[in-house]
């Protein structure tokens, strides 16, 4: 007997995920090739422009990349001066990869058009259909309510506090 609610192969979430992203990306992939910079190591500078400083191990949660793999990205972005490794002063077991000048330099340089791309991207659909999208695609990655950022929230916050 015929499962009836499965969806179409092109209405399945992997297909409809993998479609979103294969409209996305290619302005992001653009940006990145424009600054001589991958996906992946995009991902780790975006994490550091806002950590500040990480450990690998937090890196690798919050990037979604592989220890091993980040291994080698991190290699990559020292080579072209954007981060570097410092050791702890408490803990010399301890390795914090930190944005060196030339990285925040690049931040300044990036940041901008990316957020052009985001409200490009963002203009597509309501801030109520943002919403739910952002909630039901963190809440299907399993992340806590209280980690989901939406923009009615993050509005509410910046006309709170001001």
């Amino acid at each position: 007997m015929e499962n009836t609610d499965i969806p179409d192969f092109n209405q399945s979430l992997p297909m409809l995920l993998n479609s979103a992203l294969d409209s996305i990306m290619p302005v992001y992939r653009d940006l990145f090739a424009k600054h001589n910079l991958t996906e992946q190591q995009w991902r780790v500078l975006r994490v550091l422009w806002s950590e500040q400083r990480v450990t690998a191990a937090d890196l690798s949660r919050n990037t979604l990349l592989s220890a091993p793999s980040l291994v080698g990205i991190l290699d990559r972005l020292e080579g072209k001066h954007l981060v570097a490794r410092v050791r702890s002063t408490t803990d010399r077991r301890e390795v914090y990869i930190v944005t060196t000048a030339e990285g925040r330099e690049l931040r300044s340089k990036i940041m901008p058009n990316v957020g052009r791309i985001h409200d490009e991207i963002r203009s597509r659909v309501s801030t109520q259909e943002w919403d739910v999208m952002v909630k039901t695609l963190a809440k299907l990655s399993g992340k806590p309510a209280a980690m989901i950022r939406t923009e009615q929230n993050a509005t509410t916050t910046i006309k709170t506090s001001a």
